[in-house]
C-alpha cells in the first residue's frame, strides 16, 4: 500500500510511470515509451528477425538485493514526503494569505460602514438643528401676531390701555332752592371709572369713555390675565353686579353709557383668566 501511495505521488509530481517504478529507477531508458508490436514478431523501427536476436543478446540488468531496494525505497519515501511538505507549506502560506485578505476585507467593510453611520448622524443632527430653528420661528411669528392683534384691537376700541388711573366722581352739588321746586337736570358723564372683580379675588380699575362698547372693557380685562385677544380660548364672560345680569355678545357692541354702566360701576368674570 506504501509503494502503491508513492507511486501515485511521483506519478502526480510528474515522473513517468516507468521511472516511477523501483526496477528502473536508473535505467535510461525508462522515460521512453515501450516498442509496439507487429503481426510478423518484429518491433516497430527494428529489422525483421532480429527481435529475437536482441533480446538473448541483452545485457541483463543487475539484480537489486534486498538492502538495495530497502534504500531505494527509503529515498524514494523521503522524496516523497519532501514533496508533500512541501505542498503542505505552499496550502499554508495561501492559507495564511487568504485569511489575511479576509481579515482586510473585513477592516474595509467595518470602516465604510462606521463612515455610513456617521453620515446618518451628521445628517440626523443637521435635521433636528433645522427643525429646532423653524420651530423657533414660527413661535416668534405666533408672538408677533399676537402683538399685532394686541395693538389692533387697542386702536380699533380706542380704550386707555395704559396704567390705571382713577378719577374721582363728581358728586352733585346741592341744588338751590327755587320757587318752582324744578327738578334737577340729569347731568351727561362722558368717562365711567369699572371696576371688574377677577375670580380669584382681585380687582382691576379702570376709566373709560362713556360712548366706549362694553367689548373694550373686555379686551382691558384679557390683556391684563395673560390670554390672547382674539384667540381660539373662549371670551370672558362679564356679569354686573346689582342687579345680577349676564351681558350677552350683542351687548358688547353697545356703549357703556346705553348700558347703564355710567359714571360708575363693577362687574364680575364669570370666567376663571389664564394663568
Amino acid at each position: 500500500m506504501a509503494e502503491l501511495t508513492a507511486l501515485e505521488s511521483l506519478i502526480e509530481m510528474g515522473f513517468a510511470r516507468g521511472r516511477a517504478l523501483m526496477e528502473h529507477e536508473d535505467d535510461p531508458e525508462a522515460d521512453e515509451p515501450p516498442p509496439l508490436p507487429t503481426p510478423h514478431g518484429t518491433t516497430l523501427g527494428g529489422e525483421p528477425g532480429r527481435e529475437g536476436a536482441g533480446a538473448a543478446a541483452g545485457e541483463r540488468r543487475p539484480v537489486l538485493t534486498e538492502e538495495e531496494r530497502q534504500e531505494q525505497t527509503k529515498r524514494m519515501m523521503e522524496l516523497v514526503a519532501q514533496k508533500q511538505r512541501e505542498r503542505e507549506e505552499r496550502e499554508e502560506r495561501e492559507a495564511l494569505e487568504r485569511e489575511r485578505q479576509r481579515r482586510r476585507q473585513g477592516q474595509e467593510l467595518t470602516a465604510a460602514r462606521q463612515r455610513l453611520q456617521e453620515d446618518e448622524m451628521r445628517r440626523a443632527a443637521e435635521e433636528r438643528r433645522r427643525e429646532k430653528a423653524e420651530e423657533l420661528a414660527a413661535r416668534q411669528r405666533v408672538r408677533e401676531k399676537i402683538e399685532r392683534d394686541k395693538a389692533e384691537r387697542a386702536k380699533k376700541y380706542g380704550g386707555n390701555m395704559g396704567p390705571q388711573t382713577s378719577l374721582p366722581v363728581t358728586e352733585p352739588g346741592p341744588v338751590p332752592s327755587s320757587p318752582s321746586q324744578e327738578p334737577p337736570s340729569k347731568r351727561e358723564y362722558d368717562q365711567c371709572r369699572i371696576q371688574v372683580r377677577l375670580p380669584d379675588g382681585t380687582s382691576l380699575t379702570q376709566t373709560f369713555q362713556a360712548r366706549e362698547q362694553l367689548a373694550a372693557v373686555r379686551l382691558y380685562v384679557e390683556l391684563h390675565c395673560g390670554g390672547d385677544p382674539g384667540g381660539a380660548q373662549d371670551p370672558v364672560q362679564l356679569l354686573s353686579g346689582f342687579p345680577r345680569r349676564a351681558f350677552s355678545e350683542a351687548d358688547m357692541e353697545r356703549p357703556l353709557q346705553e348700558l347703564g354702566l355710567v359714571p360708575s360701576a363693577v362687574l364680575i368674570v364669570a370666567k376663571k383668566c389664564p394663568s
